[in-house]
């Protein structure tokens, strides 16, 4: 199969330039369903990596006891409590550029209940960690987009993990098709799959970002990208892309050993001006 490279000058040609006239409902507003008592972290990793990825407005819906834990280092973010929870039991009323669940969340029917109520939606709905699960999704005009990991690609489709890695882009192609769903699957050299057969591979990254935490910032990078980027397409790609080059500029100062997920949305600025 034919699988091309997302290149620095593909990225350089696509990313958007923000307008003086712009305003933060330029860029809309985000949905980020995300964080559990056990896990009230991933929220703020996520929430982070939108807000540093052209979001206008960060809505971050969590369990109530980890709001105050992540307001003090995430104030830009408005919060609706039990957001998770809520968006559960009915589709959530706010209309949203873009969405994503799964940082930090269990993987229950009720989890996977407000993902079908994100996926009536017609905005592009990212799924990580706690949503993905086997399962089938329903036809819609904007983008459904998966980011697992290997692990959690083996869960939602059967395939034995050893398998999968010896044939990535093939087997991600292969669901992305199947499912009718953009397909992340993360890993060394990060494979990215659409629905029309388009296949790509990120070549940025390193072992420093084999850390938890680490896909949760990009869950939330996407998510932001896809409400500055015209493009959903574009959106992943080059989220992905500076995901990984965030990682490349911190071992070009410091151990790969020693990389904190949250240092990603730190080093983003200075990895997307170079792109600029």
């Amino acid at each position: 199969m034919k699988i091309l490279d997302w290149t620095e000058k593909d990225v350089k040609d696509t990313l958007p330039k923000r307008d003086a006239a712009s305003h933060k409902g330029t860029f809309g507003t985000a949905l980020l369903l995300a964080g559990s008592d056990d896990m009230p972290g991933a929220a703020l990793l996520a929430g982070l990596g939108a807000m540093r990825s052209g979001v206008g407005k960060l809505v971050i819906g969590t369990s109530a006891g980890v709001i105050p834990l992540i307001v003090p280092v995430l104030p830009e973010a408005t919060y609706w409590r039990d957001g998770w929870e809520k968006a559960a039991a009915g589709q959530p009323e706010e209309t949203y550029r873009a969405a994503a669940i799964g940082p930090g969340l269990p993987q229950t029917e009720e989890v996977q209940r407000a993902a079908d109520h994100l996926l009536q939606g017609d905005c592009p709905v990212v799924l990580d960690a706690g949503a993905i699960t086997k399962r089938s999704y329903p036809a819609r005009k904007a983008p459904t987009i998966l980011t697992p990991h290997p692990g959690e690609f083996s869960r939602m489709t059967g395939i034995p993990i050893k398998e999968l890695q010896q044939h990535r882009a093939e087997y991600a192609a292969e669901w992305s098709k199947r499912l009718n769903v953009t397909i992340v699957l993360k890993g060394n050299e990060t494979i990215i799959a659409f629905p029309d057969g388009e296949c790509r591979r990120n070549t940025t990254g390193n072992g420093a970002l084999a850390k938890g935490g680490t896909g949760d910032t990009l869950t939330g990078m996407i998510l932001g990208m896809l409400c500055c980027h015209k493009e959903p397409k574009l959106a992943v790609l080059n989220a992905v892309r500076l995901h990984g080059a965030c990682a490349e500029l911190w071992t070009e100062e410091h151990s790969a050993h020693t990389l904190l997920a949250h240092e990603l949305s730190e080093l983003l600025p200075r990895v997307w001006k170079q792109y600029e």
